[in-house]
C-alpha cells in the first residue's frame, strides 16, 4: 500500500522539481500532427516535433492505414512467433533491409525496446561494450540489461575519437568488442564522426551499432541515414532504429543489419519474444512511407533547405545555436526558469516550442530545441525566427 510516509516522501520530490524549473507540463493538442496545430482552441505552429518529413498526417500514409485496417484488422494480439506475424511484417521488414542496404530486419513496439533487446541477445560476460558518453537513455538502459560486467561497460569522450581508441585497446582482451553511438544525438543536433568510428573498429575488430533515430528517411543524399552521410553502409554491423519519427510518425522500431545477428534476435530478444507485433495499419503505412521516400528525395530536399533557413535567421539574430546541419536545432538558455519563461511567451506568440532542462539534459544546458519539418514553408520559419526575437529580448536572452 502507499503509506503516508511514501507518499509524503514523492509529494517532496515533485515540490522539488516544481521549484527547481523543471516540471514538465503537457500540452494537449486537439488536431492531427502538422506543421500547424491546435492547442487550447487556437492554431499554433508547430516546431518541437519529430515530424521530420511531414508526413504524420500524410494523406498517402493515412490512406494506407485505413486500407490496411479494413483488410488486415487493427492488432494481432500476439507475439510474432506464435500468431502475430503477417504478410505485411515479413513485407516491412524486406523493405526496410532493402531501403538501408542491410541483409535483414528485425521489427520492434519501438526502437526502445529495440535496443533494449540487442546488447543481452548478442553479448555476455567475456565481452565488451564502449559507448558514447551522449547516447539515448535507450542505449543506456539496453546496455544495463547486458550480462557485461560493469569494468567492460566503457564509455568515451562524446565524439572524441581519441577517447574511443583508448577504450577499445582497454577492452582488447575481451572476446568481442562493440561500438555504439547515436548516429544523431537529439539533444544537440549532431552527427557521429561514423568513418573515423569504423576505422577503429575495423582497427581493434569491433562490431559497430548506430541507433539511426533522428536520421532514417532523411540524412544522407537519398534519406538512408548516416551510414549513407558518411559513405560507410557496408561497415556498420547493426542499425537500429525507428518508424515513430520520419518514417510516418506513430509507433515501432527495428534494427537492421547481418543476417546471422537478426537471426539471433528472434531466436533470444526479450522484448520482441515477448511484446504484441506492430499493429498492422502502422504497418502498412509503413510501407507507403517508403514508397514516398523511393520515389523521390524532394521532402529531404526541402527538409535541408528549412533546417538552413532557421539557423540563418537565428544567427543572424543573435541566438546562440548548437552548430550543425541536422533539422534538430538547439537554441540554449542555460537557465531552467528561463527556459520554461520562454516557452511559455512563445505560445502565447502562437509557436509551439517546448524547453528541454534537467534530466533531459544536463543542468546548466538548458535549451528550447526546435525541430523544422519538411512542412514548414519559408513564412512559418520567418514568423518562427520573428517571434523568438520578440520574446529573446522580452527575455533577456536577446539585448534591446
Amino acid at each position: 500500500m502507499l503509506t503516508a510516509k511514501t507518499a509524503a516522501r514523492l509529494d517532496a520530490t515533485l515540490s522539488e522539481i516544481r521549484e527547481s524549473g523543471v516540471f514538465k507540463e503537457e500540452r494537449v493538442i486537439e488536431s492531427p500532427q502538422g506543421a500547424s496545430i491546435t492547442v487550447g482552441g487556437r492554431s499554433v505552429l508547430n516546431f518541437c516535433a519529430n515530424n521530420y518529413l511531414g508526413l504524420s498526417s500524410h494523406p498517402d500514409l493515412v490512406a494506407a492505414a485505413h486500407a490496411t485496417l479494413d483488410r488486415r484488422g487493427y492488432g494481432m494480439s500476439s507475439v510474432r512467433f506464435i500468431c502475430g506475424t503477417q504478410d505485411l511484417h515479413r513485407e516491412l521488414e524486406r523493405r526496410l533491409s532493402a531501403f538501408l542496404g542491410t541483409e535483414d530486419t528485425i521489427l520492434y513496439t519501438s526502437c526502445f525496446d529495440a535496443n533494449g533487446g540487442v546488447f543481452e541477445t548478442l553479448l555476455g560476460p567475456e565481452d565488451a561494450i564502449v559507448a558514447d558518453k551522449l547516447n539515448h537513455a535507450s542505449i543506456i538502459d539496453g546496455v544495463r540489461l547486458a550480462k557485461v560486467p560493469k569494468e567492460q561497460r566503457l564509455v568515451y569522450d562524446h565524439a572524441d575519437m581519441k577517447s574511443l581508441e583508448e577504450n577499445l585497446k582497454k577492452a582488447s582482451a575481451c572476446r568481442d568488442r562493440m561500438v555504439v553511438t547515436d548516429g544523431v544525438f537529439s539533444m544537440d543536433g549532431d552527427l557521429a564522426p561514423l568513418d573515423r568510428i569504423c576505422d577503429l573498429a575495423e582497427k581493434y575488430e569491433a562490431m559497430v551499432l548506430v541507433d539511426d533515430s533522428h536520421a532514417t528517411g532523411f540524412v544522407g543524399k537519398t534519406g538512408r541515414g548516416t551510414p549513407e552521410r558518411f559513405g560507410v553502409q557496408a561497415r556498420v554491423d547493426i542499425v537500429t532504429s525507428t518508424l515513430g519519427k520520419a518514417l510516418g510518425g506513430a509507433a515501432g522500431g527495428f534494427t537492421s543489419g547481418r543476417g546471422k545477428v537478426i537471426s539471433l534476435l528472434r531466436q533470444r530478444s526479450r522484448p520482441y519474444l515477448f511484446s504484441n507485433s506492430v499493429p498492422p495499419p502502422i504497418a502498412g503505412a509503413a510501407l507507403a512511407a517508403l514508397d514516398l521516400l523511393e520515389k523521390s528525395t524532394e521532402r529531404r530536399d526541402r527538409l535541408e533547405r528549412n533546417a538552413k533557413r532557421f539557423r540563418d535567421g537565428m544567427t543572424k539574430a543573435g541566438f546562440d545555436l548548437k552548430p550543425g546541419e541536422h533539422p534538430i536545432v538547439p537554441v540554449m538558455l542555460y537557465d531552467a526558469k528561463r527556459a520554461q519563461a520562454v516557452a511559455k511567451a512563445l505560445l502565447e506568440e502562437g509557436i509551439y516550442a517546448i524547453a528541454f532542462t534537467y534530466p533531459v539534459v544536463p543542468k546548466g544546458q538548458d535549451r528550447i530545441r526546435v525541430q523544422l519539418s519538411a512542412d514548414h514553408d519559408d513564412a512559418m520559419i520567418d514568423r518562427a525566427v520573428a517571434a523568438f526575437v520578440k520574446v529573446g529580448k522580452k527575455n533577456g536572452v536577446l539585448k534591446g
